[in-house]
């Protein structure tokens, strides 16, 4: 044990030689990394399109006085319909990280988007056939989105240089609020519309499929891969994250073992679980919470339950951009700034999420500006554990994702089916109480855990292709 801490030290302060003595190319202001980071943005947004416009559109897929003229159905599993989404979504996870590193990330998420889309525009023809129907076009909705996390998370791994990694990666992630808001009012208007619900669907599956042809032409999987990328933006790439003359990503086997003994792995699991359970509780029951308790219509309830996702989106790009300012001028640590983010982003909305159950409130304005402030300021953690992966393991980034990520979205399923089972009466107040009070206490305990054994550092078992290493967890 002594030894590999000693091993453990050494590794540490060659890392932190190599950062201060690398050579640092800047490269165009604009460069082919952010073209590629700007397609990630929009198939993260496009994706958080076709993932929550269920969330507003099953209002009106269920309520016959939004727009008298267009069908509707009698379902009593709405809580059910909205987590079959994830039932599809864990199952791919790992093997999407492999994928990705083994063969490149690109033609995995051209291929996960294309049926995503097209299982988008099934969803008004399964319809009649019941919830169920509903239900098997989310469950392949879930599955194809089960590739893009590990895939983007690969693909950050290759692109963006170490000093630029929060604000970049938080940008991406950004594109999850940034479709919310534009998904639920659109929906919204849509579904009261003379359209009516179907179109919805139709249109945000066209989208899809319009991002699949725009990523087949500009899309890449590094900067081996880039053809018209200047020599002076790809030196500076591979000087920051330390690459050779190719990509060898494929070729270090993964280490399984070590992965799953780092206690900084378990960390961003914990927290990623704890985020999952609150958001996306948040996120699939604000709707009918303001449908049931605060009595909006479809058009407002479009429009301010996207209203947190607009906050949420904004504050990512603050948060993003202070913790790569602190950590460039040495500021503060990289781990540092992983857990303060965390910290923020899981116990400032677990303050507010307390204070609405304690307040057991119907005024709206009290209301929204509540869970403002509880998904809004979540954006910090976007700065924290969701980039975390890539410090502590650039070649290994997407299978970490997979790993985390499947594991949290097995509390995306089990947190709407709670609501479920808690929330009998979609307008009683102190139903929905119990439903923030656990949501709070998640956020807690699981940014507790991730503040005591999270880490910033590079691991040891992060090793070049053919390099023997032993592991030992850093904080």
């Amino acid at each position: 044990m002594v030894q590999d801490t000693r091993k453990t030290k050494q590794f540490e302060h060659d890392v932190e030689k190599k950062r201060d003595d690398e050579i640092v190319y800047r490269g165009p202001t604009f460069g082919a990394r952010h073209v590629q980071v700007v397609l990630l943005f929009f198939l993260v947004g496009i994706a958080y399109f076709l993932r929550v416009n269920l969330s507003v559109g099953i209002v009106a897929m269920t309520d016959p006085t939004v727009n008298p003229g267009i069908t509707t159905y009698d379902w009593s599993d709405k809580s059910v319909i909205l987590s079959s989404f994830f039932w599809g979504y864990v199952l791919p996870q790992v093997g999407a990280g492999q994928m990705a590193k083994n063969w490149g990330a690109r033609w995995v998420l051209i291929c996960a988007m294309s049926i995503c889309s097209l299982f988008t525009v099934l969803i008004p023809i399964m319809a009649p056939l019941g919830s169920y129907g509903v239900m098997i076009c989310r469950v392949f909705q879930g599955f194809s989105q089960g590739f893009f996390y590990p895939c983007i998370h690969n693909l950050l791994s290759k692109w963006v240089p170490e000093g630029e990694r929060t604000r970049m990666g938080t940008f991406v992630y950004a594109g999850g609020p940034f479709g919310t808001v534009l998904a639920m009012p659109v929906t919204g208007w849509i579904c009261a519309s003379s359209l009516g619900w179907p179109s919805v669907f139709y249109i945000f599956g066209g989208v899809g499929f319009g991002w699949v042809v725009v990523y087949a032409f500009l899309g890449t999987n590094s900067v081996f891969d880039h053809k018209t990328i200047s020599e002076e933006e790809r030196e500076y790439i591979k000087m920051s994250l330390g690459h050779g003359d190719k990509d060898d990503h494929h070729e270090a086997a993964t280490p399984w073992k070590e992965i799953f003994r780092s206690m900084p792995v378990w960390s961003i699991m914990i927290a990623h679980c704890g985020q999952n359970w609150g958001f996306w509780t948040l996120l699939t029951e604000i709707p009918i919470y303001m449908n049931g308790v605060l009595n909006f219509d479809i058009k407002e309830n479009g429009l301010l339950s996207a209203l947190p996702y607009f906050v949420l989106w904004v504050l990512s790009f603050f948060f993003g951009g202070i913790s790569d300012f602190l950590i460039n001028r040495k500021t503060i640590t990289v781990g540092f700034s992983r857990k303060i983010n965390t910290v923020i982003g899981m116990l400032v909305p677990a303050l507010a999420l307390t204070t609405l159950g304690l307040t057991r409130t119907t005024d709206s304005k009290v209301a929204i500006a509540l869970l403002v402030v509880a998904v809004g300021v979540n954006a910090a953690t976007y700065s924290g554990y969701q980039v975390n992966h890539i410090d502590l393991s650039a070649r290994h980034a997407g299978t970490l994702m997979g790993l985390t990520n499947g594991a949290a979205n097995v509390f995306s399923i089990i947190a709407p089916l709670a609501v479920q089972l808690v929330v009998t009466d979609e307008t009683k107040v102190s139903q929905w109480e119990i439903v923030f009070y656990v949501a709070a206490a998640i956020y807690i305990i699981c940014a507790a855990y991730y503040c005591y054994y999270g880490s910033g550092n590079r691991q040891p078992w992060d090793a070049e292709p053919n390099k023997d290493t032993k592991v030992s967890d850093t904080k």
